[in-house]
């Protein structure tokens, strides 16, 4: 997923990853520094002396590290290892920075995973749960100006429509298959690609597009921060429920490894996850809970249904 834009990565440069693993993984990240934990030195449960941990860009990084730096640093101190935090530039970078073992852990989209899980052998351990214990969720939409005369997604043929990225879930691949059922030819929509889920609606904001994709989790965040008034706005399509990002692990980890961190994920408190639960739209949060491939099976479907593949990142 292209979710930012080169510009606004390179505005946290003082983040950014390593030439090494940039170039392994095909792409530039930026990270926190480690946990707070002091690892005595690599083991089964602490490869290499620390674990790196990565996650998509679907926010601003300067944002999200902060935030993964909470539960990063809650993980490693029950690991007894540092948990190192790298922001990707986009889906495909992380995706390939599993499958070449540069990372140990991965937070994916939920299509991302599909990806991850099919290319790099990715294995879901963890999700952000609601209070209730269940697994959270979120839902992609389609947005227009409150005096937009489009009134529903059968409105759009010839108009713009502003889309997060390539690979996003709700950004990219939900909205696309919306128009399919609704019997629309992509060639029939402009479809920009903006570049990230904030930029998309900053697009709409700013009058670039007719209409925009923009899912629960960014209107929550945009809301909260004040710069998005919904009112002024109005929502013509919404998607069913998406289960939220699962943390993952790389299939060659260690067994030990993946046994610890499972039960480190799952004992973590939930105030250790909430500044992340807030840019997932998990509010107020819950528990980390287990997850299986099984609970993603609608997005293998969803990436069937498209014929999308790994080139579509």
């Amino acid at each position: 997923m292209k979710q930012l834009s080169r510009a606004r990565i390179a505005a946290t440069a003082a983040l950014s990853l390593t030439a090494a693993l940039a170039l392994s993984a095909c792409g530039g990240a930026s990270q926190a520094g480690t946990g707070s934990a002091s690892a005595g030195g690599a083991s089964a449960t602490c490869p290499n002396g620390e674990i790196k941990f990565g996650i998509e860009p679907y926010e601003a990084p300067d944002k999200l590290i902060p935030a993964y730096n909470v539960l990063a640093d809650a993980l490693s101190k029950k690991l007894n290892c540092p948990v190192k935090v790298q922001v990707v530039d986009d889906y495909a970078a992380e995706v390939l920075a599993m499958k070449n073992g540069k990372l140990d852990l991965g937070e994916f989209g939920p299509l991302g995973f599909v990806f991850a899980s099919q290319q790099a052998g990715a294995e879901p351990l963890a999700s952000f749960a609601t209070a209730d214990k269940k697994l959270s969720s979120y839902k992609a939409g389609i947005w227009v100006p409150q005096n937009s005369p489009l009134k529903s997604i059968n409105d759009l043929k010839g108009k713009s429509l502003a889309l997060g990225s390539n690979g996003s879930t709700s950004g990219d691949a939900l909205p696309r298959f919306a128009l399919k059922q609704a019997g629309i030819a992509e060639s029939d929509v402009k479809l920009d690609y903006a570049g990230g889920h904030p930029e998309a609606l900053l697009a709409l904001k700013n009058g670039k597009v007719d209409a925009a994709e923009i899912n629960t989790q960014t209107l929550a965040t945009a809301t909260k921060e004040g710069t998005f008034k919904a009112s002024d706005f109005r929502q013509i399509w919404a998607s069913d429920p998406i289960p939220n990002d699962p943390i993952t692990i790389r299939k060659d980890a260690d067994p030990a490894l993946k046994k610890a961190v499972t039960e480190a994920l799952l004992q973590l408190d939930p105030k250790d996850v909430a500044k992340v639960g807030s840019f997932l739209d998990v509010t107020p949060p819950g528990p980390m809970i287990a997850v299986t491939k099984d609970d993603y099976k609608p997005l293998f479907d969803l990436a069937t249904a498209l014929n999308l593949t790994e080139k579509n990142l």
